[in-house]
């Protein structure tokens, strides 16, 4: 299967949870999980800060996604959903340019 729809994405990461029995072998534990996270992250910024291909980069941020996707189904959320909700969010926040660089926020000014 190889289609842009969420659904079918979701439908193909909760199959690979299924095929290596994830829930029941605490690979749907959300500690674990964050920790996959993490680990993916610092693969992108190795990716970022050592000049690596964008097809690395691409790979690495795909794993993310899969590690999200992932996380939604092991605790239950509809990540579809809150990303419409947060993005609503964000979209009402000021920016600032901060050292340079553009940052949306909610900034409190204290």
């Amino acid at each position: 299967m190889n289609t842009d729809s969420y659904q079918d994405m979701l439908g193909a990461v909760q199959a690979f949870h299924d095929k290596h029995r994830f829930r029941e072998t605490g690979g749907e534990e959300l500690a674990y999980r964050v920790a996959l996270m993490t680990e993916e992250l610092g693969e992108i910024s190795a990716c970022v800060t050592k000049g690596k291909p964008k097809e690395k980069l691409s790979e690495e941020c795909a794993d993310l996604f899969i590690l999200l996707l992932g996380t939604a189904i092991a605790a239950d959320f509809d990540l579809r959903q809150a990303f419409w909700d947060k993005l609503k969010k964000v979209e009402s926040r000021e920016s600032r340019l901060i050292n340079g660089r553009i940052r949306v926020s909610e900034f409190r000014d204290t």
